[in-house]
């Protein structure tokens, strides 16, 4: 159980990529984790690309995020909206600052460069928005995944296995310095 006693946010928003939700979303509770799904509005009902849905356990403006001890961003057009939010830019931010695990997938990278968080970091995505990610200031490569600090991202849903290993890894990290 590699994440047992660690709080998780999964962010949720309109059209995120089924996989790069559902995938963590089981991945991180089979590992023992407490997942806590946020999205802009608590209660509300998101659908995403493929059609399935996710409810919001929590608006974002409710968290408390010192309780976390990570948070995973799916793609698919959900970041787009989720910059939207205040709320949800600053848990990111703020997650990623106080040295929790922040993990983003395929178009996530948005989130991040809404946060402000990229400057100097070497990160990977979608091809689609390496420019965008780039004019924040990080170093893009092309590769599956990328752990440079706390801050975990991966391009595409094949990329998932290898994005998961990464953010378990790093959760157990965690615990052993905690």
């Amino acid at each position: 159980m590699e994440a047992k006693g660690k709080k998780v946010i999964l962010l949720v928003e309109e059209m995120f990529n089924d996989h790069e939700f559902w995938y963590p979303y089981y991945r991180l509770k089979e590992a023992g984790a407490q997942v806590v799904v946020v999205g802009g509005e608590k209660g509300k009902q998101y659908t995403g690309k493929a059609g399935t849905t996710a409810k919001a356990d929590a608006g974002a403006s409710d968290i408390q995020w010192k309780e976390f001890h990570g948070i995973v961003i799916p793609g698919g057009y959900a970041p787009d909206h989720m910059r939207r939010h205040r709320a949800m830019v600053e848990l990111v931010g703020n997650l990623f600052r106080a040295g929790r695990v922040v993990a983003a997938i395929c178009h996530a990278g948005w989130m991040l460069a809404s946060a402000g968080i990229l400057q100097g970091k070497k990160v990977t995505s979608f091809f689609a928005i390496k420019d965008d990610l780039v004019n924040a200031g990080a170093r893009w490569v092309d590769e599956e995944v990328v752990v440079d600090g706390n801050l975990i991202t991966s391009r595409t849903p094949d990329d998932l296995p290898a994005f998961m290993r990464a953010i378990l890894a790093a959760l157990a990290q965690q615990e052993d310095e905690s």
